[in-house]
């Protein structure tokens, strides 16, 4: 299998969120991509808003969609050395859930060093 790529520099505002899902949705659908298009846009959703919620900033960040070798592999690479964290149920708690839906949808995801920043990714198998 061929290997499919995009990659899009977005802006850390709530906007670049809807932006991010729409291309991740639009870009499956064209690639006819035998991916679970929700859990890809949940997830999707969940690394983007960590990056607009944690880091912030003026600069930009990248979102990255590859589908090689059966794999769908989404991530986003920013100017922050913060890692991200799963952390603990609260369910008291508003928000602090995204790593960790992360971390139980997607078949494999990490983070590592990119620029003096990192990046977060995920993996999904086919559906």
């Amino acid at each position: 299998m061929s290997t499919l790529s995009a990659v899009i520099d977005l802006t850390p505002a709530p906007p670049s969120v809807r932006v991010a899902r729409r291309l991740v949705q639009d870009l499956l659908q064209a690639w006819r991509a035998p991916h679970d298009t929700e859990d890809a846009t949940l997830l999707t959703t969940e690394v983007v808003a960590n990056v607009i919620d944690h880091v912030g900033g003026e600069a930009s960040f990248t979102l990255e969609v590859t589908l090689s070798d059966e794999w769908l592999r989404i991530a986003v690479v920013d100017g922050s050395a913060v890692q991200p964290l799963v952390r603990e149920l609260d369910v008291t708690a508003a928000r602090g859930r995204g790593m960790r839906l992360v971390a139980g949808i997607a078949d494999r995801w990490g983070v590592e060093p990119h620029s003096g920043g990192k990046r977060v990714w995920f993996d999904l198998a086919p559906a």
